[in-house]
């Protein structure tokens, strides 16, 4: 699983539904929902 920061739950989570995006900027993103509250949670990974 993927891990990212929740705002809301103010620590790590598995990114529920993750899925890849390319930003305007060339670099990879996962962008999903928390696993715990659902919230959208958005991890930057690296340049493309």
């Amino acid at each position: 699983m993927v891990q990212g920061r929740c705002m809301k739950c103010k620590k790590q989570v598995d990114i529920k539904d993750a899925k890849e995006v390319i930003m305007k900027n060339k670099m990879k993103a996962m962008k999903g929902t928390c696993g715990k509250c659902g919230t959208k949670v958005f991890r930057i990974v690296g340049k493309a």
